[in-house]
């Protein structure tokens, strides 16, 4: 068997537990350990950052086996989260440069969309129908952390500054929450969106070991969480309760992102293993259809 065949879809041959799902591999242990993203375009793509070196974005069709660069991110950018806007515009969260870039994926050029000196650094993106940009902002050496918001004017606005180190961030299928997790105290909080900004801060769940990374939703208001360290993907319902926990192959999944030809895949980014899995979900993605105008 080569190279290429032995990472491809790799069933976990271990024994379930119970209704806890498994989930198989997808790619080659091509990426850094700074493997994040992902997210996935209209077209079916996958896209995930720091491919080979850091500072690369490499994307997958679906009937492709390999991943291929995609573009080269300006000199000291390290790209993280990503969020698509539309067919061809996505963001990427560029923590190093204190900066959130657009990327053109059908030009493959990249420009910086704002950039704001008062961030740590940018980790994670949500976005919103109105194409109002969310960015999680933590500060890992002082265990705490900021949101910002971006609007379409690509006004930055500070939203929340006294919270853990937030992380993973995500919009609800409705538009009316905003959900932040916190990796080192493991709490996921609940905001309700206002024209003005948030309000209504609310503890949702919280977790008593590992930690907590990038989430998504799903088009029911499920809310899938890397769980790092952990070496799972936890499913909260919309009330708040744990109602599915996927098993993974490594043990530090640091994203994830709904794709495929249902949008019922979700794709896993493993930071230990450096490599990409996926598993299926009852329901697409919220992410799945959305367009930003």
């Amino acid at each position: 068997m080569n190279r290429t065949s032995a990472f491809f879809l790799l069933p976990l041959l271990l024994l379930s537990c119970g209704n806890i799902d498994h989930s198989i591999v997808i790619s080659q242990p091509e990426f850094t350990s700074g493997i994040e993203g992902p997210a996935v375009s209209s077209d079916g793509k996958l896209f995930v950052v720091n491919y080979k070196s850091e500072g690369t974005i490499a994307s997958k069709a679906p009937k492709d086996s390999l991943f291929e660069l995609c573009v080269t991110l300006p000199v000291g950018s390290i790209g993280n989260g990503i969020r698509f806007k539309n067919d061809s515009i996505c963001f990427i969260a560029d923590y190093a440069k204190h900066q959130v870039l657009m990327l053109n994926v059908n030009q493959r050029k990249t420009s910086v969309y704002v950039k704001e000196e008062r961030m740590n650094q940018p980790n994670d993106l949500a976005i919103a129908e109105d194409g109002v940009l969310y960015a999680s902002d933590p500060n890992w050496e002082e265990k705490s952390g900021k949101i910002w918001r971006i609007l379409p004017d690509q006004t930055v606005e500070l939203l929340e500054e006294r919270m853990g180190t937030t992380n993973g961030i995500e919009v609800s299928p409705n538009n009316v929450f905003l959900y932040v997790n916190e990796s080192v105290q493991r709490k996921v909080w609940r905001f309700h969106i206002t024209a003005e900004g948030v309000n209504g801060k609310t503890l949702f769940y919280e977790f008593t070991d590992g930690g907590l990374d990038g989430m998504r939703c799903d088009q029911e208001g499920n809310l899938y969480i890397a769980r790092y360290d952990k070496g799972t993907v936890a499913v909260l319902s919309p009330e708040g309760e744990l109602i599915r926990t996927v098993r993974l192959h490594g043990e530090k999944p640091t994203n994830v992102a709904f794709g495929g030809s249902d949008g019922k895949t979700v794709f896993v980014t493993l930071q230990d293993k450096k490599w990409i899995e996926a598993f299926k979900a009852p329901n697409p993605g919220r992410s799945f259809q959305l367009k930003i105008k």
